[in-house]
């Protein structure tokens, strides 16, 4: 089972055939970057079209059955999600409605303050709002997974102890190998672990030790070394590939409509668009690589099986559902 927790391609039969070469059996994929609802609802509306005209390749998934069915049938099952909490306004009823149509991740916050959490990029980081409580509860309720991968450091570690489900953070690497700002500290690893929570290793260059230069052993060692704080059982990939887009999409990704100035990002100046992949992994082929360079640090068969995506199909049964017990949902304080 190969499961990608984030991807943002230019989506086309040729991506869809990849998939499928490659032996990718999931890949949940961003439908709303600064989409408001009815924005996010044209973006399904297209997706519906794509699952109807490449059937044969690809299915649309809710559950981790629905990826166990994919599997069986030879298609590439596609779960939605969002990378900012844009879509459901400031309207806490939309948080059913999302997850009814099928989304299954929410980010809390992009890079920027939202009406939830804070972003990394944000100078001061108050934590999670009173908003964001509320809506914690009920994406807790519902089952749709709570996802901090773009948020700054308090409102993670607040997130994953409001949250009566665990959370996950889909596509970032441990600080601790490179200290970009969108990427992990030991205290978070160490919290999402404890609390049963998963991490998603990505492999966009921004996120990597030396970039678009970084080795594949490199990478490897590094989930080797995050496996020692947070079990095996918690990690996952989430290459935030973003593949055959314009650069004018990392600027949509950046700017959206809430500023009038370009924003860099990650890049720079002098390095605006998107960076070129890393040569060891260039689109959904690759994954092949991955597996072969984690045995090669020495994990075993079954914890490269559980990495490359029995993790994440066990978290995806765990948490895409409604709470059992609904007591469980109510946001827990955190201590001042």
């Amino acid at each position: 089972m190969i499961i990608d927790a984030l991807q943002y391609a230019n989506w086309s039969p040729k991506i869809f055939r990849q998939m499928r070469e490659g032996g990718v059996d999931a890949v949940h994929v961003t439908i709303a970057y600064h989409e408001n609802f009815r924005e996010m609802v044209l973006n399904i509306e297209r997706w519906n079209r794509w699952f109807e005209d490449y059937s044969d390749l690809i299915c649309h998934a809710r559950s981790g059955d629905d990826v166990r069915a994919a599997k069986a049938s030879g298609r590439t099952a596609i779960i939605f999600g969002f990378q900012n909490c844009s879509p459901i306004e400031d309207d806490i009823g939309l948080v059913e409605i999302v997850h009814t149509l099928g989304a299954r991740f929410m980010q809390l916050s992009y890079n920027n303050q939202s009406l939830l959490a804070t972003g990394c990029y944000e100078s001061e980081d108050p934590g999670i709002t009173r908003m964001g409580r509320q809506v914690i509860a009920e994406m807790n309720r519902v089952g749709l997974v709570i996802d901090m991968s773009h948020s700054a450091e308090r409102s993670t570690l607040e997130a994953i102890e409001i949250s009566g489900r665990p959370i996950a953070i889909t596509h970032a690497n441990p600080s601790f190998w490179h200290p970009a700002l969108r990427n992990k500290s030991d205290s978070v690893l160490r919290a999402l672990g404890e609390s049963g929570g998963m991490i998603g290793f990505s492999l966009y260059p921004h996120h990597l030790k030396d970039k678009s230069d970084c080795s594949l052993e490199s990478f490897c060692e590094m989930v080797a070394r995050a496996a020692e704080i947070m079990g095996v059982s918690r990690l996952g990939i989430g290459s935030d590939l973003c593949q055959d887009h314009p650069d004018s999409v990392v600027e949509w990704m950046r700017v959206g409509r809430w500023t009038k100035q370009i924003d860099y990002g990650e890049g720079s100046r002098t390095d605006v668009g998107f960076p070129p992949m890393p040569s060891w992994f260039r689109d959904n082929r690759d994954f092949g690589k991955v597996e072969a360079g984690l045995r090669a640090v020495g994990f075993d068969a079954a914890e490269v099986a559980a990495i490359m995506g029995g993790n994440w199909l066990n978290f995806f049964d765990r948490s895409f559902g409604p709470q059992v017990q609904q007591a469980e949902a109510q946001p827990r304080e955190v201590a001042e």
